[in-house]
This record gives C-alpha cells, structure tokens and sequence, in this order.
C-alpha cells in the first residue's frame, strides 16, 4: 500500500460522546508542511492470500512460531506449543527444497511487494514430518527429530542441498534464495529477520530451547547469523529480535542474566558494537510485535467479543502509539505507575541514544475486531499512525476468519476508489481539535492531497476542514460504515468558501480526495 502524502489527527471514542457531539470542529491541513515521506512499507500483511487481500500491499512477512524449527531442506517444522510440539508437513511445500519460503517470495514479488524471510536461529530445525504428537515421545528426540542449524557452512554451498550431512546451513539457504531471485522490479526485495520471538523460546519451543534466552545468547546468535546472511546477500536488510512484546523489549523476559537493564538498549547497544567491530551494519531493522494489552468491559481488546466496552477501548487504543497524554487501562500503564505508553516516541528515544539510524518495524500487531467496523476504525487509525510516525514496515497478524473491516480499511489507503487509487507519499501537518472522537491524516503527490478522516463517535460529526497551502477544487469521497464492509462512494464533504465543510457518519473510515 504505497502513495500521496499523509495527514494525521488521532482521536479516540469517549464514553462521553454526546457532549461533544453538538459542537462544530474545525480540522487544520496544511499542505506546505511535509512531515515525512511515508514509508511504502507501513501497508503490510503476514496474510498469505495475494489474491484475497494483497493485491494493493507493498510488504509481506513468513514469520510465526513455525518458522523457528523450519528446515529448508525438506521443509519440515515443529509446531511447538502451537500444537502439541509436533515435527510435520504442516507448511507444504513438498520435499523440494526451500519450497516453502519459494512460494511466498514468488507470489510477494509477483504482486510488487518486497518480502521478509525468516531465518531459523534457535540452533534446531525439525528433521521430519511424521507428526504423531510431541517429539518427547521419541527418546533422545532432540538428536533422533531435529537437526543441527549453524548460520555458517565452511565448504561450498550445493543445491539441492546435502540431506544426510546432519547439519542445515541458513547461508547456504540465504544464497540459493537469493539467486533463485535474480531480479526484482519495482522496488521490491527479499529482506531477513533473525528468526521470530526468541524472547518465549523456552515457552513456545521448549523441546529445543527449553532455558530462557539469555542476552548473552541473543546477542551471540544475531551477531553471527546477521555476518553469514550479509556475506552472502550484502545489500539485504537485517530484521532483530522480533520481540513479542512489552515484557520482552524491557528485560526479555528476565533471563539470569538481565540484571535489570532495559532489553532493547541493550540489544541495539550491543549490535551497534558488534558492527562497528565488523565494519558492517548487523542491524538494520529494530523489530517488534504489538499486540495491546489494553481493556474494555475487563477483557482484552483482542478478543473476538464486540461489546460496548472493547469496541470504545480498541477504537481509543492506537492513542498509545504515540499520545503522551493517553493512559490505557492495562497492566502495562499500571507497571509504569500510570503513565502513558507512549510507544513510538519512546522506542524511538532509544534508537537514537543506542544505535542512531536503526530503523523500527512492527511485523506482528492486531487491534481485534476484524470483521467490525471498530476493527476497521483501529486499523485505519494504526496505518496512518505508522506512516505519520516514521515507522519503516509492519504486517498485520491475521486472526483468521473473515477480516473484511480490516481489509477495507487498508482500501482507505490503497485502494480507496476500487480502482488503485491511494494515499500520498507524504504526510502533511493536519490538526483535530478533539483527537479524543475524530482524527485525520493527510497525503500529498503531486496535485492530489488525500484524506483519511475517521470518527469514532457513535453520532455524525459536523466540522469544517481549512487547508492551508493550496486551493482544491474538486473532490471525490468515500465511505465506510458499519452498514457494508467495503468503502463507498459517498458526499459528506462541501465547499464553504473557501474551506469545505463535513458531515462525517457516526463510526466510519471516510476519505476525502482533492485535487
């Protein structure tokens, strides 16, 4: 999802909506005041369906629990507490090698989208799909069903590879990869994350990594599969530690070794060291996973249920990404004394204090409610959040199911008009008086100045929007509610002089081109 320029002005549903309701808002856009380019690779998915729900994003991602045991060579994994600890052919791919992660860089670069690979670096792969259960029933399983992983093979690389040598080799998957994939067009790419969510290994892969990863050990292992990728594919990017989340960015989940030092400073620290040591940039790509914690009606807000409660705390919920003033209900904000999250400021204090340059991703995050308007209203506001913010690449974690409110909600991005119509390359100074019920993001390219506005407000917003910096003259819009599931052309929007006035539906992802 990719294009014009972006205009942002975050605000979450109240339980006092009604009060606000009657009083006219005025939304600011001044479009001489370019914030940012937008990263095209904010518009992501982990969704493996191009053509169901790709046909607009800009990047995808492998990743999950699966791929810390995937073998490449036979494409064998383990699903670890996902299902059982179980070795089998549940990924596909057959027995020709590298298949598997063949298929998805295919269609991915089929569709102009740049894709991220995971690399396993636990130090296991799985060496069979028999299934049957948990490995444990097998004695010695760790040596009889998995097999050793190593970053670096010491002879030359062959394809396809050697499967009785008791060993597989990630460089020797990184080279075949990327000759197997030449030439990439439209900017598209195959980049590499240090494997996924080493942070839980002694919960989610016990069976191979049943200790906690120490600091120590995250360090040693990215330093060294980080230098193996980077001697086979120079100009890739490297993705780290795909943390899972809070607990995991701040003491990693208290391995012996943590000693109460902040996890991510330490992390970016310590790659920072190792490349200076090397000459090379180790890391490249600070990445997360985000899933809220935050509650509505006692229950997170990522549960299936739409009730009044989580519908009200999902749609306020991507306030934390980046409002000082927000404070969530979660057991996060309650850890910091009741302060604000703040995420995206204070991730991004950390970069610059420990490894200045390094660029933030969130390849896992979900609001919930994906087939609900709230769903969509949380989606939209996350999507112009990160392309406001900075942030150089995210893919949503689908839940599975329908998930057509967040599909639409991407449209309003990438696809507003059914025709490829989208959202600017730049993200342009924009202002809501009241980011508590209405928010907006604003793009630009070229003539066109595009508008996300979202209400959050279960009642009709009247406000006026006053542009600054140009002078539209014509329009198309669109709208989504929750009366149908895809954006529709709409009419909210008119000319007052020289500013245009609004009437944006209760609860709706409205977008608003001018030229």
């Amino acid at each position: 999802m990719l294009a014009t320029l972006l205009l942002y002005a975050a605000y979450p549903l109240s339980g006092h909506s009604v009060a606000t309701q009657g009083r006219a808002l005025v939304l600011k856009v001044d479009a001489s005041k370019v914030l940012c380019k937008i990263s095209p690779y904010v518009y992501g998915s982990n969704e493996d369906d191009w053509a169901r729900s790709g046909k607009y994003l800009t990047f995808g991602r492998q990743g999950g629990n699966r791929m810390t045991a995937y073998n490449w060579e036979n494409n064998a994994s383990n699903a670890g507490s996902d299902w059982q600890n179980q070795n089998d052919d549940f990924l596909g791919g057959g027995n020709t090698p590298g298949e598997v992660p063949r298929k998805a860089v295919a269609d991915a670069l089929a569709h102009h989208a740049t894709f991220l690979v995971t690399i396993p670096m636990a130090g296991y792969v799985a060496a069979d799909k028999l299934a049957g259960g948990d490995v444990n029933k097998t004695p010695d399983y760790l040596h009889k069903r998995f097999v050793v992983s190593l970053p670096h093979k010491s002879s030359p690389f062959v394809y396809p590879p050697d499967l009785h040598d008791g060993k597989v080799y990630q460089d020797e998957f990184v080279n075949w990869l990327e000759h197997k994939f030449p030439h990439r067009q439209n900017g598209a790419d195959i980049w590499y994350s240090l494997d996924n969510e080493p942070d839980i290994w002694s919960g989610t892969h016990s069976r191979i990594h049943p200790d906690k990863t120490t600091y120590a050990e995250i360090i040693q292992k990215s330093v060294a599969m980080s230098k193996a990728i980077k001697a086979v594919a120079p100009k890739t990017l490297i993705f780290g530690p795909a943390s899972y989340g809070w607990e995991g960015y701040v003491r990693f989940q208290d391995p012996p070794d943590a000693h109460n030092r902040d996890f991510l400073e330490f992390y970016l620290a310590q790659m920072k060291r190792a490349g200076n040591t090397t000459g090379e940039r180790l890391l490249d790509v600070l990445d997360l996973h985000w899933y809220p914690e935050a509650k509505g009606d006692n229950k997170r807000i990522t549960e299936a249920a739409a009730t009044p409660g989580i519908v009200h705390a999902r749609m306020q919920a991507t306030r934390s990404l980046w409002d000082a003033s927000y404070v969530e209900d979660s057991w996060i904000t309650q850890s910091l004394g009741g302060k604000p999250i703040d995420l995206l400021p204070r991730v991004r204090a950390k970069i610059a204090k420990c490894y200045p340059g390094t660029k933030l991703a969130f390849t896992e995050y979900q609001y919930g409610g994906q087939n609900d308007i709230s769903g969509a209203i949380a989606q939209a506001d996350a999507l112009g959040i990160f392309g406001r913010e900075g942030v150089f690449a995210a893919a949503l974690w689908p839940y599975g199911g329908p998930a057509n409110y967040v599909h639409a909600a991407f449209d309003a991005f990438r696809n507003y008009d059914g025709r490829g119509a989208q959202f600017g390359e730049l993200a342009l100074k924009a202002i809501s008086p009241d980011p508590s019920h209405l928010s907006i993001y604003a793009s630009k390219q070229g003539s066109k100045l595009v508008c996300v506005i979202v209400n959050q407000s279960d009642g009709e917003r009247s406000c006026s929007l006053e542009i600054a910096g140009a002078k539209p003259k014509s329009d198309r819009e669109f709208t989504l509610t929750s009366a149908k599931s895809t954006l529709q052309p709409s009419h909210f929007a008119s000319r007052s002089g020289a500013d245009w006035s609004l009437k944006i539906p209760a609860m709706s992802v409205n977008v608003l081109e001018l030229k």
